[in-house]
């Protein structure tokens, strides 16, 4: 379980069907299991996610043991698609706040 930071003004994007509509765009097939959206990909036998706030997204994954390398590496790479296009901040930048978050004490 991940919880990431939204970019500001980034949430009219993910907001009402946005977020359905990346995850399907990236993993295909979503629904919906009271407020997450639940969806399977490569590796990944369940992706979650859901949003906390206007600032906060909620992504949590269940790896599939019996796969190749080559599906878990794309399956990362979906997933960091998937989770730039839901936050608007790409790895290093969600990488950067995490560290910032950690050194506060906030994590």
């Amino acid at each position: 379980m991940v919880e990431y930071d939204i970019k500001k003004g980034w949430y009219a994007k993910v907001e009402g069907d946005g977020l359905k509509r990346i995850m399907e765009e990236e993993f295909g097939e979503v629904r919906e299991e009271g407020d997450s959206l639940v969806s399977s990909f490569g590796a990944m036998s369940r992706i979650e996610s859901r949003i906390l706030s206007k600032t906060q997204l909620h992504v949590s994954t269940e790896a599939n043991p019996d796969v190749d390398d080559n599906t878990i590496l794309e399956s990362k790479r979906a997933l960091n698609r998937f989770v730039e296009a839901a936050t608007g901040f790409d790895a290093k930048q969600r990488m950067k706040r995490a560290q910032k978050k950690a050194k506060e004490g906030k994590l």
